[in-house]
């Protein structure tokens, strides 16, 4: 059953990965994983940030303002 196992691949170049750096092939592509994350390619789904005082972020200006 192991013949038709599959090898991981490396989630950015689809290379088979390395054990060394898995799930990616090398450090390269770790590094691109780590900068994507840094720089906001990659978001994780979440509700509202709130403040220190526990109170949620206002709306934007004039959402919360009954309509004249």
């Amino acid at each position: 059953m192991a013949e038709n196992a599959v090898s991981p691949r490396c989630p950015i170049c689809r290379k088979p990965a390395a054990a060394a750096y898995r799930p990616f092939c090398s450090k390269r592509c770790a590094d691109v994983d780590l900068n994507r994350w840094f720089s906001g390619a990659y978001v994780v789904a979440g509700k509202a940030e709130e403040d220190e005082d526990g109170a949620g972020r206002p709306g934007p200006a004039g959402k919360d303002e009954p309509n004249a």
